[in-house]
């Protein structure tokens, strides 16, 4: 039985070269492809893939608040999240979300299949380079809790939006609320990180994975 895998990188080169590798597997099939992480969800829904191939760092949505919210709508999908970052924090949160497996991009090449099949037969699995945490999702309740985590789904979205500079009106129009709507919810997760100024947002944010240099 065909194993079938949608990819979501915002790097075509990226995307590109994955399609290469799982192309010539004869138990893979690559059902699609997306540039960002909003048109990932919308391909999640219609095309149900077994497997996606998640980029942690793309702008608007990041991968890791994607991958918690294909995790919530289907929750038979395995995602493995491709990255840049090898920090507990980004594999804490990533797994966290409800991802199967971490894989580095510099050695995606040799284990992008690893992942695939192991998450196909019910494991976790971290790729080379990456150092499995001492405690994995499934028991991420001992975990002890970032700042991060006492913001709520909007919040965090709102958060992305505001450090990649986009103004209130742009939000809005984005996120389908008010401005009045977005400047509450950009007060509120402030208040709760305790932050005074954007810079030090993104710092945060920097910190956290949600974006990347």
């Amino acid at each position: 039985m065909l194993t079938r895998v949608l990819l979501v990188d915002d790097h075509s080169i990226v995307r590109e070269g994955l399609k290469v590798i799982l192309g010539a597997l004869n138990d893979v099939n690559v059902v699609g492809e997306a540039a960002d992480a909003r048109s990932g969800l919308e391909k999640v829904a219609i095309l149900k893939p077994d497997v996606v191939i998640m980029d942690i760092s793309m702008p608007e949505l990041n991968g890791i608040e994607a991958t918690r919210k294909i995790c919530r709508l289907l929750p038979s999908v395995r995602v493995i999240i491709l990255s840049m970052h090898h920090t507990n924090e980004h594999i804490f949160r990533a797994m966290r979300a409800g991802a199967k497996a971490y894989i580095l991009k510099e050695s995606a090449g040799s284990c992008v299949v690893n992942a695939v099949r192991a998450v196909m037969r019910g494991q976790v699995y971290f790729g080379d380079g990456i150092i499995e945490p001492p405690q994995n999702h499934a028991s991420s309740k001992g975990l002890s809790k970032s700042p991060f985590d006492s913001l709520s789904r909007r919040e965090r979205e709102i958060m992305q939006l505001v450090v990649e500079g986009n103004t209130n009106s742009m939000i809005a129009t984005q996120c389908k609320i008010s401005p009045k709507s977005v400047e509450t919810y950009r007060s509120r997760l402030m208040l709760k990180l305790g932050i005074n100024d954007v810079p030090s947002l993104v710092l945060f944010a920097l910190q956290h994975g949600v974006i990347s240099l």
